[in-house]
């Protein structure tokens, strides 16, 4: 990954970045002796296990194993790509990105491209083309204004086969550019043939703001689907993504509550009425995914669904999938519209002010969840109230551990009149870290290049002559702490992060992520870093020896008796010192 970029501009961009900053902004820190400490914002928990190292530049859960730098933060808790997180701490940094071969070949930047392009296409025939009055009275019916569509950028995809992709190829795209990026495919003939045609377009964005993928209203009744989405592509999958999120964002200063609806139109209708805060998800079921994203946002989701069966059906598919992420601080509300109604024409017909109230007497999770059961189970014998303990107990189950579990657990006592549930234990949602492969067992080598993450100026302390030695070992992982003592005496500015950002997906980054994550044994004050680093060194560079490691081989693997009474009396000394150290 980092060959995509200069080394040089990764070790810039780490060393301007804090790391504590990042995090806090999404998950409050609080000190915790020379680092700091939270309940962990990539597995529910009660307890705060989640560090970060300041010296470092370095975070690590010691409940789930979440680990890494500022780069690595980014990515996980974002869920963005290598090049996009790098991006996005640039301009935090006031850095600007270079230029380089391998970024403009990059395949996905090149779909962005072709994908920003049609955007302008789309755009331009709402605006241009002769047969554009439909689509226009459509969006003015629907009571939209000019500047509400600009916000959202919606455009107009006009009849025929192949309009975009051959603006597209005159521009130098390549037919599979243009079918890789959903925006056409082939026919039986191989000739390209434009996705959308005749059809209300919707731009869907990814949470930079970029063009991942279109969404298409057809205008004619009698067109199936009545709502058409780009395909899976390299870009973009229906599963992560939500339309509007980017837009919510962008246009609300302190966004405190998201509003997930079904339809792009619900969207922006709701935006026209100064209720930016909404989302959609994209012709698919809610899934875990687009939970976890929502409430990295915010803490507080209300699912507004249409009051006939479908839209309850939606509803308690998002219910079950919210519930192993509703740990202490985030709630969750349901709002059942009338029959008959979307937001759309609700908020058309009462206005924002009424549609708001709405909103604010949205029925909680948990009254949701038990009225349901109680539909369901009649508790009103002793058979419906153990039928209802029954049918709530998978649910409850999926709950982590918290508060909000725990009172979820007495709600079910007093709604089945019960003394003590059955609930087994929360589950993590993660596996917890495997405690055998993340704490390595302690030797002097991989204590040296441990104190060497803690302490990187200790490199400048290293003699020559053992950084040689070193290099001369044959002596499995030594030559890497030689590599690290000349990088880190290169360039005494780097931190352990950009240390390690430099074995990004390699096998040795692997291992010296692990060596981050010890923890000193005793206070930092009295730890004699500088003796023990040295005594380490110098204690390697004796075992490095070319005539002791001839010798150690030969004790290990070789027959004394074909051996000098010269070279039999060194083997003797060897053993001897051995026991030693």
């Amino acid at each position: 990954m980092a060959g995509r970029i200069p080394q040089e501009f990764l070790d810039q961009l780490l060393s301007r970045v804090d790391l504590v900053e990042l995090i806090n902004a999404r998950t409050p820190l609080r000190r915790a002796g020379h680092d700091f400490m939270a309940c962990c914002p990539f597995h529910a928990e009660k307890t705060p296990s989640f560090s970060v190292s300041p010296r470092k530049q370095f975070y690590y859960c010691f409940g789930c194993g979440a680990h890494g730098n500022a780069i690595g933060f980014l990515m996980a808790y974002e869920r963005l790509e290598f090049l996009d997180a790098v991006e996005d701490l640039a301009r935090l940094a006031g850095l600007d990105m270079p230029k380089s071969r391998s970024n403009e070949g990059d395949s996905s930047r090149v779909l962005l491209e072709w994908l920003a392009q049609a955007d302008r296409y789309f755009r331009q025939q709402l605006r241009e083309h002769p047969t554009r009055q439909r689509a226009v009275d459509y969006l003015r019916q629907r009571g939209l204004t000019g500047q509400i569509a600009g916000v959202f950028g919606i455009g107009y995809a006009p009849p025929g086969w192949d309009a975009l992709s051959q603006i597209l190829r005159q521009a130098g795209a390549t037919s599979e550019q243009i079918i890789n990026a959903g925006l056409a495919s082939c026919d039986e003939r191989n000739r390209l043939r434009d996705r959308f045609r005749d059809r209300i377009i919707f731009p869907i964005r990814n949470q930079r703001g970029r063009i991942i993928a279109f969404g298409g209203r057809m205008l004619d009744a009698g067109v199936a689907p009545k709502y058409l989405n780009s395909p899976e592509t390299p870009l973009f999958r229906k599963r992560l993504e939500l339309y509007g999120l980017h837009e919510a964002r962008t246009r609300t200063q302190r966004l405190q509550r998201l509003v997930v609806v079904e339809g792009y139109m619900d969207v922006v209708a709701l935006a026209q009425h100064d209720i930016p805060y909404v989302v959609a998800t994209l012709g698919t079921a809610t899934s875990a995914e687009h939970i976890e994203r929502l409430f990295r946002v915010v803490s507080d989701l209300v699912f507004c669904f249409d009051g006939d069966s479908a839209g309850r059906t939606a509803a308690w598919r998002a219910l079950e999938v919210a519930l192993p992420f509703l740990r202490d601080g985030r709630q969750m509300g349901f709002l059942f519209l009338p029959e008959g109604d979307d937001p759309d024409s609700l908020v058309r017909r009462e206005g924002q002010i009424a549609f708001e109230q709405r909103l604010e007497q949205a029925m909680p999770l948990a009254d949701y969840l038990f009225a349901t059961l109680r539909a369901r189970a009649h508790p009103d014998t002793l058979a419906g109230r153990a039928r209802l303990a029954e049918l709530a107990r998978p649910l409850l189950e999926k709950l982590p551990e918290g508060h909000f579990r725990d009172l979820m657990t007495a709600r079910l006592q007093q709604e089945a009149q019960l003394v003590t549930t059955r609930l087994r234990p929360p589950v993590p949602s993660r596996r917890p870290a495997d405690r055998d492969h993340a704490q390595l067992t302690r030797t002097p080598l991989r204590k040296a290049v441990a104190l060497l993450l803690h302490r990187p100026e200790l490199a400048q302390q290293a003699a020559l002559d053992n950084e040689s030695a070193l290099r001369n070992s044959r002596e499995p992982g030594v030559r890497l702490l030689a590599d690290l003592i000349s990088t880190l005496r290169a360039h005494p500015e780097l931190t352990a992060a950009a240390l390690l950002e430099r074995y990004r997906d390699t096998r040795e980054g692997a291992i010296l992520e692990q060596l981050a994550q010890w923890r000193l044994e005793g206070p930092e004050e009295a730890y004699r870093f500088e003796e023990e680093f040295a005594d380490i060194l110098d204690y390697l560079r004796r075992r490095a020896d070319p005539m002791k490691q001839w010798l150690e081989s030969l004790l290990q693997h070789g027959s004394p008796d074909a051996l000098s009474p010269e070279e039999r009396e060194a083997l003797r000394n060897f053993g001897q010192s051995r026991k030693v150290e």
